[in-house]
């Protein structure tokens, strides 16, 4: 039986979006302490941004690679308990 190694989307897509979503996500902390709706401003720009960073670096090949099962169309599920698949009945 094949070993299914899961990544959880640990990728340099993610890590950045993340990071940069952070930084968003500290900035508004900062700005909810201090009444500043120019920091809340500013913390909401740079959390999209952060979003939208991820995105690009996933469209340009920085993401997550798909798995088997994803790359060939295959729908991966569960056996019920008489052990017959049940693959597409969610």
């Amino acid at each position: 039986m094949e070993e299914q190694h899961e990544d959880h989307g640990h990728s340099v897509a993610a890590w950045a979006a993340v990071g940069i979503m952070l930084v968003g996500a500290a900035i508004g902390s900062i700005a909810v302490v201090i009444p500043s709706m120019l920091l809340g401003i500013i913390a909401a720009v740079v959390i999209v941004g952060g979003a939208i960073v991820g995105k690009v670096l996933a469209m340009a090949g920085y993401g997550s690679k798909p798995h088997d099962s994803e790359r060939e169309g295959l729908v991966a599920d569960a056996p019920d308990e008489r052990g017959t698949s049940t693959v597409g009945k969610s």
